[in-house]
């Protein structure tokens, strides 16, 4: 006999030496936090594994998988069984019973692979994987071997109980939410932003977003669609705060103020400054943008520069060096490219300079701040008035 459980392999935390155990707790957590409103689960600690059980019954792996997957940190999920029995006729007998209900009669090619860290077992790896082997020719007479490109691979491995599988579901990877900190994000209602988030909470980084709301000119469409980005960004995270910030007012201030051609440097350095403001306030000790080198005209070498001066903290760019295409690829992996192609505008797009300067000179700009004398009272509102939407 046997019962059904999911094992859960994670891949770089394995090198975290005495640190491992503080990452795999985070990761039981997570797992705990997912499922505990739909059943009663459990996780088992195995080395170099996770094992998911239901202590309620029979596992429903179209309800647990889902659950599972998104959370960051693992590498792939592995629904299997656990035997009740540890000896060799249990195996086989199950190896036989699994093929037989996953594959039936289809022509097929298999192999199996054996792994034994349970020392105490009797058998060695290589015999239970012959062993097993010839037990499904004898009994099924559609599969025939194949070790080097089979169709399915029948993976045993004997533990301090035994577990066996033969599909493999591939995972996001990274570190578990929020081991390595806490970042704002700059969210915008565009491709990249969620993106650049996204990744960055893969990343292990506990991360909020900070939206720039521009009223009348910017739409409550336009808003909600940043809400659902952070929606969704939080299916992978758990949860999610956005600010909403009020920025009408001192974009006004700005469009009446500096130069045209350099209206949209001067924009992203106020807004840079805005999310300084709260990532202090949270504890948080980084910004996150979805900036491209080259891919606009305020994301040349000398716009970032420029935009990059008015920091105090560290800014992370995951997105630097990739072009449009391989950020998309991400977006529709992830879910987010669908809702950043909603045709609602945000306040970039909005008040963006026709002619923007692509090569902005630093000492050109601050000379020009230090005659804003308003700014900072214009800063200090949008950032008392913002909105904080939990998810």
């Amino acid at each position: 006999m046997a019962d059904k459980v999911l094992l859960v392999k994670f891949g770089e935390i394995a090198m975290r030496g005495d640190n491992q155990y503080i990452f795999i707790n985070r990761l039981i957590l997570a797992i705990r936090r997912n499922l505990d409103p739909v059943g009663n689960y459990y996780v088992v600690r195995e080395p170099g594994r996770l094992i998911v059980e239901d202590r309620g019954g029979e596992m429903d792996y179209d309800l647990v998988i889902p659950r599972v997957e998104p959370i960051f940190g693992l590498v792939a999920l592995c629904p299997g069984i656990r035997l009740q029995e540890m000896s060799m006729d249990a195996i086989k007998e199950e190896a036989l019973r699994h093929m037989q209900d996953l594959y039936g009669d289809k022509p097929m090619t298999f192999k199996v692979n054996a792994r034994r860290s349970n020392k105490g077992f009797g058998v060695a790896s290589m015999q239970i994987a012959a062993d097993v082997g010839e037990y499904i020719l004898d009994h099924m007479s559609n599969m025939t071997v194949n070790v080097k490109t089979p169709d399915v691979v029948l993976n045993i491995e004997v533990r301090n109980r035994i577990y066996m599988y033969s599909k493999i579901i591939k995972t996001y990877g990274g570190l578990p939410y929020g081991s390595s900190g806490k970042g704002v994000s700059l969210l915008s209602g565009g491709i990249d932003s969620p993106v650049a988030t996204w990744m960055m909470a893969k990343r292990g980084v506990e991360v909020e977003g900070v939206y720039f709301h521009s009223p009348p000119y910017t739409s409550e469409w336009a808003k909600q669609k940043v809400i659902d980005l952070a929606k969704r960004i939080a299916d992978f995270t758990g949860e999610f705060k956005l600010y909403v910030v009020p920025f009408t007012d001192l974009q006004l201030y700005l469009l009446e103020n500096v130069p045209h051609d350099k209206l949209t440097i001067h924009l992203k350095r106020a807004m840079m400054r805005a999310a300084e403001k709260i990532a202090e306030k949270d504890g948080a000790w980084s910004l996150i943008t979805g900036e491209s080198v080259g891919q606009v005209a305020s994301q040349t070498m000398q716009g970032i520069y420029a935009i990059n001066a008015v920091c105090n903290m560290p800014v992370l760019r995951p997105l630097a060096g990739m072009d449009k295409q391989e950020i998309i690829n991400i977006g529709t992996k992830i879910g987010t490219y669908d809702i950043s192609i909603r045709p609602y505008e945000d306040c970039c797009t909005i008040f963006v300079a026709k002619h923007p300067q692509i090569k902005p000179r630093l000492n050109v700009i601050e000379r020009i701040e230090r005659k804003l004398t308003d700014l900072d009272k214009y800063l200090e509102e949008a950032v008392e008035n913002a909105e904080i939407i939990e998810l």
